[in-house]
């Protein structure tokens, strides 16, 4: 890479750093270019020559995608069931590591006006990737073989969506979201699995019933 585009992809990571600290600090995501650009430290022409955009800044703010199939990647040795559980934890743990600014954008996402950022938040890319995986596991002989995965993707989905309204709403904790998913995906994917499949699935469904039944009274006693 040459200087000049050393010093470009520096500027970049400058500008969605000032974006992700403004967000968190001012819980908005209606950011003024120029409230990033001063925080970032570059003139007000910068973010827009390298980004065009508020809105393309937000959607760099949220291409965790990249790390996401690397760590993700790692865990092609273990079976159908487990892949898709352990894809529910990496897409958890984003939340859990900086939950000011994911609580920010499902906070500005859930609201009946924001279509274009809930688009984002539910990309076709993170939509391919999650139909591709459950394709995987109908392949496998985890999922009943003439199963639509349109419509399974989506109750899916209404778990996680539902997840996150109530960290919104806060009725439950961060700490609590992936017991909550986890649990939700168990049910829905135990009435979709195979016979050869299914006791697998119970076992987690239970497994994830003892979690929540201990994370709640742990969270109201601290």
């Amino acid at each position: 890479m040459s200087r000049r585009e050393e010093a470009k992809a520096e500027r970049r990571h400058r500008i969605i750093a000032a974006a992700r600290d403004l967000i968190k600090e001012t819980g908005d995501t209606g950011l003024s270019m120029r409230a990033i650009a001063a925080r970032a430290g570059v003139s007000l022409t910068t973010p827009y020559n390298l980004f065009g955009s508020k809105r393309a800044i937000v959607i760099a703010l949220l291409e965790d995608v990249r790390e996401f199939h690397e760590r993700f990647s790692q865990l092609r040795s273990v079976g159908p069931v487990d892949r898709i559980f352990q894809a529910v934890s990496i897409t958890i743990a984003y939340l859990a590591d900086d939950p000011d600014f994911y609580r920010t954008l499902w906070t500005e996402a859930l609201r009946f006006d924001s279509k274009e950022l809930r688009g984002e938040l539910q990309s076709p890319q993170r939509y391919g990737f999650w139909f591709s995986l459950l394709g995987e596991a109908r392949n496998e002989g985890a999922l009943l073989p003439g199963l639509e995965l349109d419509p399974l993707l989506h109750a899916l989905d209404g778990v996680y969506v539902a997840a996150m309204l109530a960290w919104v709403l806060g009725a439950i904790e961060v700490q609590e979201i992936e017991a909550h998913v986890s649990y939700g995906y168990a049910l829905v994917l135990r009435g979709a699995a195979t016979p050869e499949y299914s006791a697998a699935i119970e076992e987690k469904l239970m497994g994830y019933q003892r979690d929540l039944m201990t994370l709640r009274p742990a969270i109201a006693a601290a």
